[in-house]
């Protein structure tokens, strides 16, 4: 009989391999074999998006410096640091749980015994001094601990995905707002240099008014033309001091006055040639697809806890130490003592509450699945949308370029004719308005294929290796 308790542990060990989760398998990807065929692919780059560093992706020095302003400062990048941390913290909780516990105790116990209930005339009094080592341990049998270690651990491993998915967000969001405050830079000083020339150009029909050589319809149209421009160039002012106050918020501190110069707008080159491969394998690099997909893990591992609920639980408890009536005998004479409680838990009647926290699982994991297709599904639309908007974006820089020229040839001819006094100034006020829209234009399609890359770069699951 006294080898029996040793026989317990050593069941347990020979079933510890049991468990009752459901084998994984990933869901098929709810997605095309290929990208649309409006889609433009190449692959030119060596590399792909999710290999290539943020530093060797922006080669913008006061760019580079403010991500790593962003990546030290953010806040919410911060958080999702520290749901990580809180996430293997947890891990670390349930695997402890795999180990026995074990703990010391000493106590002193006097209890005072009334003579009426003893056969001692005045009671007694009686003191009791223990020192010992206590040590509890359930048996996984059937995998119920394991599988909750297990669901802890994918959920870790979710949000370290998680924290990767933040930083390219973040990444992507320095670097728009950057490229954007530099649009908006160069549109100001077009408004600006376009504003002396329409104000040149009124100044001499004001002139003119006064000479009786023009008319006043001419001086007004030229007026209206300087603060239409004036207006606009204000508006610049506005949206430069907002976009300065969301980077602020991005990187997390003021801007620093020491940080680097840039490159001025034309010159900003991004790797645009980006290989977009089979969309299978291009996606499954993207963290927060892997972070939906270790969700789903962790899902299915709760199925295996849940199901282990429906067997007994085994929970071995014991101690070992020394007690006696003196403290100066406590360590000496016969005064060892021991314990070994093993406990089983068997379910026998709950109202059905173990089903339905079977079925609450299952049921979990469904919705993984479908939140793990749903990621996949719009991790393509990302791509596909970034690669069929860069050749469209292709041709209409070169379009725009073209109307750009036309537009600058007609407002130089409107402009001699008008001083030659064979077209009305409308005809220059048009052609002004016309070339003024055509440079603001082709600075903001020249900003959005920059901005187009940066997309197809984070979508491409690029932007969290530094």
């Amino acid at each position: 009989m006294n080898k029996i308790p040793f026989l317990i542990p050593g069941v347990a060990v020979l079933l510890g391999g049991c468990t009752l989760m459901p084998k994984y398998e990933r869901p098929q990807a709810p997605i095309s074999e290929a990208w649309p065929n409006g889609a433009a692919q190449t692959n030119a780059a060596p590399k792909t998006a999710a290999d290539i560093d943020w530093q060797e992706f922006f080669d913008d020095p006061r760019l580079q410096n403010l991500i790593r302003l962003a990546l030290e400062n953010n806040r919410d990048l911060r958080i999702a640091a520290l749901r990580v941390e809180e996430a293997r913290a947890q891990y670390r909780i349930q695997r402890s749980e795999l180990f026995p516990g074990a703990e010391g105790r000493a106590n002193m116990y006097r209890q005072k015994i009334s003579g009426t209930a003893t056969a001692f005339q005045g009671g007694s009094l009686i003191t009791t001094y223990t020192v010992d080592v206590g040590a509890a341990w359930e048996a996984d049998l059937f995998g119920r601990i394991r599988s909750l270690k297990r669901a802890a651990l994918e959920r870790y491993f979710a949000s370290d995905e998680g924290r990767k998915s933040a930083q390219m967000a973040l990444v992507s969001a320095v670097a728009s707002e950057y490229l954007s405050q530099l649009r908006l830079r160069e549109a100001k000083a077009v408004a600006n240099e376009t504003l002396k020339a329409v104000q040149n150009s009124y100044d001499l029909i004001k002139r003119s008014f006064e000479a009786g050589a023009s008319s006043e319809l001419d001086l007004r149209s030229a007026e209206g033309q300087v603060q239409a421009v004036r207006v606009n160039a204000a508006n610049f002012l506005q949206l430069l001091a907002e976009s300065e106050n969301a980077l602020v918020v991005l990187i997390g501190q003021p801007l620093p006055e020491d940080l680097p110069p840039g490159k001025p707008f034309q010159e900003q080159q991004l790797l645009s040639d980006l290989p977009a491969e089979v969309p299978s394998e291009v996606l499954q690099r993207r963290p927060d697809i892997l972070a939906a997909e270790h969700t789903l893990k962790a899902a299915s591992a709760d199925i295996g806890a849940a199901r282990a609920a429906f067997f007994p639980r085994i929970l071995l408890t014991g101690a070992a130490g020394t007690a006696s009536a003196k403290l100066t005998d406590l360590f000496t004479g016969p005064s060892a003592t021991w314990n070994f409680s093993p406990q089983i838990t068997i379910p026998i009647f709950d109202v059905g509450g173990t089903r339905s926290r079977l079925d609450v699982a299952k049921i979990t994991k469904s919705i993984e699945i479908a939140n793990y297709e749903k990621a996949i599904q719009n991790a393509f639309r990302e791509v596909a949308n970034a690669l069929a908007v860069r050749s469209i974006l292709d041709e209409k820089l070169k379009a725009q370029e073209l109307l750009l020229n036309a537009q600058q040839k007609r407002f130089d001819l409107a402009t001699a004719r008008y001083r030659q006094g064979i077209d009305s100034y409308l005809d220059v006020l048009l052609a002004q308005q016309d070339l003024y829209i055509a440079q603001q234009n082709l600075l903001q399609f020249q900003a959005d294929r920059l901005l187009n890359s940066i997309a197809l770069y984070r979508s491409l699951g690029g932007g969290w290796k530094s």
